[in-house]
């Protein structure tokens, strides 16, 4: 069955898109979907919906710096927009801690204003930037690591339908209380309704917390433009899991992503053992994998994951995935999951479609006629099916 684009679009007013955070973290409303019924509540109580002995999986990924703003000796406007990290290595947490060079694959804004091989330059912090490809910027600096000069130099990056300029509020409320592994361009705004107190309340429930880890990239904002959604190019996103993970999924009866992020990976780390059944060991989720490949038992692809982690004598594993999930999809790791209101026909959308069905256009209606804020610093649903 082809699926549509114009199936998945719908109405959202300009003044219905949150500029700006809530005053307090977790001051935001709550839909609750359950298996058809809606309800309204407040994010703080949202302990109370959770069914006991559930499995609550955060994607701990902590927003860069990323955009970076640069001038010539003419005065032109550079905005460099880091993508993805390429040397020493293509492993963010290593490249962030490098020291006296590195080169990502950027966005260049005005990049018509700035020659192949030529240098852009911050005398007052010894960097120079050179843009050694049509894509590729190395830096070179003399003192501290690079998630240093990022800190002196970068801004975050606010998606682009926020609209405005970032303020300090946002170097605090962009991120997770929960934030760890550098790398992401975007937040993984689900969780950025969790404050540290809500999170420990959890355990009054038997309700488990873990930690794995997507680093988001500007893809996710990437908007879908083939009349025929199966033939949308993915995004490819570096995530990492432990063998902690795979535990706790195997010994809780249910498992809630926080955010799509999480979703996403957490259905990789499934597909990755299918994948390892099938005699391939390369740590690559292509979109259309789970589409390929039948479905096995979720114990033993588990399983299969956690004996590669043994056999490679490791604790933490790295891999990409660029899973593309939309309706026909069939879940095999994840059976709630916490969201914000997403953009019309974007790729979050037919996730969420994907995992509660046409239901998702009624979810949608009624967070509108009940003042929903919509968007990354919007209001939140919990979904179980």
């Amino acid at each position: 069955m082809e699926l549509k684009l114009e199936d998945f679009l719908y109405d959202l007013p300009e003044d219905r898109i949150a500029k700006h955070p809530p005053k307090e973290r977790s001051g935001s409303k709550l839909l609750f979907y359950n298996k058809g019924e809606i309800s309204h509540h407040e994010f703080k109580n949202i302990k109370d919906l959770i069914p006991d002995n559930s499995l609550l999986v955060f994607n701990d990924t902590k927003v860069i710096p990323a955009r970076i703003i640069m001038y010539k000796e003419t005065g032109a406007r550079i905005e460099i927009f880091l993508l993805e990290p390429i040397k020493p290595s293509k492993v963010h947490e290593e490249v962030m801690n490098s020291s006296g060079s590195c080169a990502w694959k950027c966005m260049i804004g005005n990049a018509k204003k700035w020659k192949h091989n030529s240098a852009l330059e911050i005398p007052e912090l010894s960097l120079k930037a050179t843009r050694t490809g049509e894509d590729i910027v190395t830096f070179e600096w003399l003192a501290g690591t690079f998630s240093d000069v990022l800190t002196e130099i970068g801004k975050i990056p606010l998606p682009p339908y926020i609209n405005r300029e970032v303020d300090e509020i946002d170097q605090e409320r962009y991120q997770t209380v929960y934030s760890k592994m550098k790398g992401a361009v975007a937040a993984p705004t689900a969780g950025l309704h969790f404050t540290k107190e809500i999170i420990n309340s959890f355990s009054s429930k038997q309700i488990k917390t873990d930690y794995l880890t997507l680093h988001v990239s500007a893809g996710t904002f990437q908007p879908i433009k083939s009349e025929n959604i199966s033939e949308h190019p993915m995004h490819n996103e570096q995530i990492w899991i432990t063998q902690e993970n795979i535990q706790n999924i195997l010994n809780h009866d249910k498992a809630i992503a926080v955010g799509t992020t999480s979703m996403r990976t957490l259905e990789s780390l499934y597909w990755y053992g299918v994948k390892l059944l099938n005699g391939e060991t390369d740590f690559f989720i292509k979109k259309n994998d789970p589409y390929a490949f039948g479905p096995v038992d979720k114990k033993e692809a588990l399983t299969a994951v956690l004996e590669r982690m043994n056999h490679l004598n490791t604790h933490t594993l790295g891999g990409h995935t660029e899973i593309f999930i939309y309706p026909g999809y069939e879940f095999q790791i994840c059976d709630g999951l916490v969201t914000n209101y997403h953009l019309p026909g974007s790729t979050l959308i037919l996730l969420v479609s994907a995992f509660i069905g046409s239901d998702w256009r009624g979810i949608y209606q009624s967070a509108l006629e009940n003042n929903y804020r919509f968007l990354s610093y919007g209001d939140s649903s919990l979904l179980l099916h």
